[in-house]
């Protein structure tokens, strides 16, 4: 039977990667020490997703580690010599970093080192899948020209209809400290895949989201907005007046792309991992779709001032994507990952 690998197991990726890849016959090693309860406080704990994965999934294995551990981490891969690897683990809020910058760098960039300098030891050939992030093209992407509808930016230059690329320059742009931990994190990636020829992919997620968020205002923009609307609290909109744009993916069509690359490697790619153009929406078309499903009015204030290094608009080009993985797209829409997301907040807290 083949084994899976998982860091940060127990947040929105990771926990659907286990679920996804233990359908399919896979015997899943998670790998999460609830790192986001320290960088969160109590409501960004995940025990409970960590609780879910040991009862539901048969032969599930938890292994409580933190990515900085190099010596703990090669032990791990040593004994398992997993089939595949998927790095969930990360710090993963722009504003956090500021304040926590060594625990950021050492999360995202070192800890991703510490895994593949393991996983080239120990299993050279098996494929390593990176969450990557968007954020890894800095505030590059308000240079395009936009043009202003009523509820949201949008891009004014035909060139960028279907979305960011690849391509896209990553330089002359301001990251926050989370982004350029990230791209230290993402090219070491594509270096080991080049350079050893090892079977890598950074996946440069948008906004990731599905019904297993713990979303805290800092980290999981719907799933925390759909709370704030259930609870009654006032939701923060920082700058672009809310008409700022995110492509939405759910955890389970991430999931599924990472199976579909596991099953047909390449050596050290990259992808633009996000719901493309037809699952965006800006914050204001958030709340509108949120107040459908609740039957309740959105509370909101609004800040002039936008967070540093925040998009304006992006959504992701999904064409590479669909061209080496004809078998992958999208199959939750906008519309259905926000209901869900409502079921799960009314559920958790009946």
């Amino acid at each position: 039977m083949k084994k899976l690998l998982v860091t940060g197991s127990s947040g929105l990726i990771g926990s659907e990667v286990c679920v996804h890849f233990a359908a399919e016959g896979y015997t899943v090693h998670g790998v999460d020490n609830n790192q986001r309860a320290v960088f969160f406080g109590e409501q960004g704990d995940t025990r409970w997703n960590q609780q879910r994965l040991q009862k539901e999934l048969p032969g599930y294995v938890h292994h409580e580690l933190d990515i900085r551990d190099r010596a703990g981490v090669l032990a791990v891969v040593r004994d398992i010599k997993p089939d595949v690897i998927v790095h969930a683990a990360a710090q993963p809020s722009h504003d956090r970093a500021a304040a926590i910058p060594f625990d950021d760098f050492d999360t995202n960039a070192v800890g991703t080192m510490n895994l593949l300098e393991a996983a080239r030891q120990a299993c050279p050939e098996s494929p390593f899948i990176h969450m990557s992030t968007n954020k890894v093209y800095g505030d590059a992407p308000n240079a395009i020209p936009m043009q202003e509808l009523e509820t949201r930016w949008d891009y004014a230059d035909p060139a960028y209809e279907h979305g960011i690329a690849e391509t896209f320059t990553i330089d002359q742009s301001k990251h926050s400290l989370f982004g350029a931990s990230k791209v230290a994190a993402d090219i070491i990636v594509q270096e080991y895949g080049r350079y050893f020829g090892m079977p890598t992919c950074c996946l440069r997620g948008g906004c990731l989201t599905g019904p297993n968020h713990s979303g805290v205002e800092l980290h999981g923009f719907l799933s925390y907005l759909v709370k704030c609307n259930l609870e009654g609290r006032s939701y923060t909109v920082f700058g672009y007046k809310g008409k700022q744009v995110r492509d939405n993916i759910h955890s389970l069509d991430v999931a599924r792309f990472m199976m579909e690359f596991a099953r047909s490697p390449r050596c050290g790619e990259v992808y633009n991992l996000g719901g493309g153009k037809a699952n965006s929406c800006s914050i204001l078309e958030a709340f509108a779709i949120t107040e459908e499903f609740t039957g309740q009015s959105q509370i909101y204030t609004y800040s002039e001032q936008n967070r540093i290094g925040d998009h304006i608009c992006y959504y992701s080009d999904l064409r590479k994507m669909r061209q080496h993985y004809p078998g992958w797209d999208i199959t939750i829409s906008l519309r259905e990952t926000i209901q869900q997301i409502v079921e799960a907040w009314r559920m958790r807290s009946a």
